[in-house]
């Protein structure tokens, strides 16, 4: 730990592994251990999307349940999950289409890591197959697909954690930082930045045939029919808005949500969104991208939300990834590896640490553990995991008002966060949804 004067400021920084940070992120000494779980109590699972996100939530799940069956319509993703030591062990079903897997009745939760366009359709056919989901981050395509997927959750009573490990894992140090805003360490918030780094370009793609293992016309989905690009597709697919958000849902669903849930805004929204910056890298017309072989999604933007408390949530490209909280008596800044402390909280950080009810409270009454294991807790005593439906949703949807006001090139949107409606603009409105292909419609 360094400790330093600055100009008469008391200045604390700790990296996140730093065993000086312990004290502060475990007041109450590290939690216990998890008790093993005999075989037979194991939960029986299910893996959609076998990439490289989907398979790493699943190695982590193997650690609480059994993977009795993979898929993906990239049959080499699905293969290597089956036969990975850590998830399929060689035994595992192999499926093209996730709904011969979901009608099985041995299968008790699914892990989602899907491109986030099939994310809602997968997660709404579930919960009504009567399966609990880990789903990966961003939940939704549009602010509608978050409202029918809440609306789900609630008839079904199923379990759904949302991937934004970062109000779990990551030292804690987020969860540290949440909860001094929220004790009031630093004094009344004037402003929140989330630092989530710019888009980038390429293209043009050439078109070409799909590899003969991916299931082109499966992967597509809801979006609309177009030639197989290989840059549109696997881990570059976020850089186009046909199936993602780029940055704005990648890191802004981390970092926004970060954001909101320490001002206490987790279940609100913004009453403004405004753009004072915008590079996007083809010309859009509509709100639509007018070529269709390069990435279409933002380079460079700051945009600020203003929140019914009077906070403004500035989500930007250009200054270090990480979420900036800016108090009347000092600030806090939390990136992955690290927490800066900058004021009086320092002291008072030292004097009285987090109190354990605050920590609870946070964590739904559950104790502070790992993403993963606080899912497999919730599956058993059927609580709401910590990072919930609607939570993600409310923080994701300043994230989709954000890229409406990018695609349109409006300087500023008016939100009714309980309406859930843009005011007085009838073009943006109708980017709350998006028309889905036929044989692919959500519900």
């Amino acid at each position: 730990m360094t400790v330093r004067t600055q100009h008469r400021r008391d200045f604390l920084r700790v990296a996140a592994t730093s065993p000086a940070l312990l004290p502060f992120l475990y007041p109450f000494g590290r939690p216990a251990a998890a008790a093993p779980v005999a075989k037979n109590d194991r939960p029986r699972l299910g893996l959609i999307g076998a990439g490289g996100q989907g398979s790493g939530d699943a190695r982590s799940a193997a650690h609480h349940g059994d993977f009795l069956a993979v898929c993906d319509v990239d049959r080499r993703h699905a293969e290597n999950a089956k036969n990975h030591r850590g998830i399929g062990k060689g035994k595992a079903e192999v499926y093209e289409d996730y709904r011969k897997l979901l009608d099985r009745k041995d299968i008790d939760a699914v892990i989602i890591g899907t491109p986030d366009h099939w994310h809602t359709k997968i997660c709404i056919d579930a919960m009504r197959a009567g399966k609990d989901i880990y789903c990966e981050k961003p939940l939704t395509l549009t602010i509608d697909e978050g409202k029918e997927l809440g609306q789900v959750a609630k008839e079904t009573g199923r379990v759904v954690q949302v991937g934004t490990q970062q109000r779990s894992d990551h030292n804690r140090v987020f969860l540290l930082a949440v909860a001094m805003i929220r004790a009031g360490r630093i004094g009344k918030i004037r402003k929140v930045t989330a630092a989530i780094g710019g888009g980038p370009s390429g293209g043009p793609f050439p078109a070409t045939n799909p590899p003969a293992e991916l299931n082109w016309e499966i992967w597509l989905g809801q979006a609309p029919k177009t030639a197989y690009r290989t840059d549109r597709c696997h881990g570059n697919f976020r850089w186009w808005y046909e199936y993602s958000g780029g940055k704005l849902t990648d890191w802004g669903a981390h970092h926004v949500d970060i954001g909101q849930w320490a001002i206490g805004m987790e279940h609100s929204g913004p009453k403004t969104i405004e753009v004072k910056k915008r590079v996007l890298p083809v010309d859009f017309k509509g709100g639509y991208p007018t070529v269709d072989d390069r990435y279409n999604t933002a380079n460079a933007f700051i945009v600020h939300a203003t929140f019914p408390n009077g906070v403004v949530l500035e989500i930007r490209d250009d200054t270090e990834n990480g979420v900036r909280f800016q108090g009347e008596h000092g600030h806090i800044f939390v990136t992955r590896d690290r927490i800066d402390l900058d004021g009086g909280a320092v002291n008072a950080l030292y004097r009285d640490p987090v109190s354990e009810s605050l920590l609870k409270e946070l964590r739904k009454g559950k104790p502070v553990s790992g993403h993963m294991e606080n899912f497999f807790d919730c599956l058993a005593d059927r609580s709401v995991p910590v990072s919930d439906v609607w939570s993600h949703h409310r923080a994701l949807s300043t994230c989709h008002l954000a890229n409406i006001a990018l695609r349109l090139d409006r300087k500023k949107l008016e939100w009714d966060a309980e309406k859930e409606q843009i005011i007085g603009d009838s073009e943006a409105n109708a980017f709350l949804s998006r028309p889905q292909r036929k044989g692919y419609e959500i519900g």
